[in-house]
């Protein structure tokens, strides 16, 4: 009998595990390499949503208007230390233009296809791993303190229309018995039904670890330092001078994917947008479902392990030191808008989302070599796309071509 092929997966936080998910089933044997633990990136604490719904890229003509006033505000929505601009500039060139109109538009499709396709994936990933029960299917509350705030959002929800997103406007006492509790100061909301978060990212994370492990994936730990063709293969060599050949290989480094793709030919443009939050303690507010206060740039979100509240956009890259300040200014904010929120003993974190300039993640060959596949560059939406991402590369693996990956390459940046 033949021995499965070994497919050797770079990362294990969400989207390297879903993939996991995914080539075990069409047959390969396979191995993640992680530099940390399992599931400690990105997948450790995020807001834990499953947003389906959001297809408008965050590159738009929407948040150029409202940048500049938001950086003015140091501890505000987005924030840009003045030493890092030199660095981020070619990235926040390629993001204006990406909010152009037609390539908003193109953007914006794209998207609405892979979503389409995340959604279906994950509910199947979901049954076979045993994990439905981990979803909540609570829906999402945008909120707004004016009608001309509302009426602003207007194009977006229009183009969400136009992709068959099911959402409602809601006032008054709708928005009451949505979220009780909220500060008069909001006078409207937009409710999407369709919505669902996790019962906690990392948990989440975890238990599909155990699901893969349980079908025969195997774990090692180390820091991958190169990935090359070799012969019909890949072969990785790691920190410690080792090395491993396989005849695949999958990259889903999350923010430390850049440097590996350099080195096989592709200059990929990922850069962090550092995040920051606090997860407060189970009951410390009566939280019926995820609240987005995007004019002020975060989310309020119910867990398992507590009520989280973060969010905003950091550029910084991977080596500054944390500015747990933001983290303040959101728990803040948040104890403003929820009246009776408690704020006490929480637990914060600031992790490091890979994000592209076209709001979209690269997911396809190399320039070296089709045995290596990319999968990173999710932004806010790793957890949204981990098991469309491990479905469109177990197709590009066995040879298929998957319509959405078209538009998702790593040669659309030259």
């Amino acid at each position: 009998m033949a021995l499965a092929r070994e497919v050797v997966i770079v990362g294990a936080g969400i989207v390297g595990l879903a993939t996991a998910h995914h080539l075990l089933a069409e047959g390969w044997r396979v191995r993640l390499i992680e530099r940390g633990g399992v599931a400690e990136g990105a997948s450790l604490g995020n807001a834990g949503a499953l947003a389906f719904t959001d297809v408008l890229p965050l590159a738009s003509p929407g948040i150029l208007r409202r940048a500049p006033r938001w950086m003015l505000d140091s501890l505000g929505p987005l924030a840009l230390p003045p030493a890092y601009l030199p660095r981020i500039a070619p990235w926040l060139l390629r993001f204006w233009r990406a909010s152009l109109p037609d390539r908003h538009r193109h953007a914006t499709q794209v998207q609405s296809g892979l979503m389409r396709l995340a959604a279906q994936a994950m509910a199947a990933m979901v049954e076979e791993a045993g994990l439905a029960g981990r979803l909540r299917r609570d829906g999402n509350l945008e909120l707004y303190e004016s009608e001309a705030e509302l009426a602003a959002a207007g194009p977006g929800w229009a183009a969400r229309e136009r992709e068959g997103i099911a959402f409602e406007h809601v006032r008054a006492a709708r928005l009451a018995e949505l979220q009780p509790g909220l500060s008069p100061r909001f006078v409207a909301g937009t409710f999407t039904p369709h919505w669902m978060t996790v019962d906690d990212p990392h948990r989440f994370a975890l238990a599909l670890h155990a699901a893969v492990t349980a079908k025969g994936a195997m774990l090692t730990t180390g820091e991958v330092r190169d990935i090359a063709p070799a012969g019909n293969g890949v072969r990785l060599t790691l920190a410690d001078g080792t090395s491993r050949d396989a005849e695949a290989c999958v990259l889903a480094a999350g923010a430390w994917s850049r440097e590996l793709a350099r080195r096989l030919g592709d200059r990929v443009p990922l850069d962090t947008e550092r995040g920051y939050n606090t997860t407060l303690p189970p009951g410390a507010f009566d939280l019926h479902r995820q609240l987005t206060f995007g004019g002020h740039g975060f989310v309020v979100t119910p867990l398992a392990t507590g009520i989280r509240v973060g969010g905003a956009v950091e550029f910084g890259g991977l080596h500054r030191p944390p500015n747990f300040a933001r983290a303040d200014a959101m728990l803040r904010k948040a104890a403003a808008f929820l009246p009776g929120l408690r704020t006490g003993g929480g637990r914060q974190w600031m992790g490091f989302r890979p994000s592209l300039p076209d709001s979209l993640p690269v997911i396809g060959p190399s320039r070296a070599s089709p045995r290596v596949i990319y999968a990173f560059g999710h932004g806010h939406l790793g957890l949204t796309q981990s098991a469309g991402t491990g479905r469109i590369v177990a197709d590009l693996l066995a040879g298929r071509r998957p319509e959405v990956a078209q538009a998702l390459g790593a040669g659309r940046f030259g």
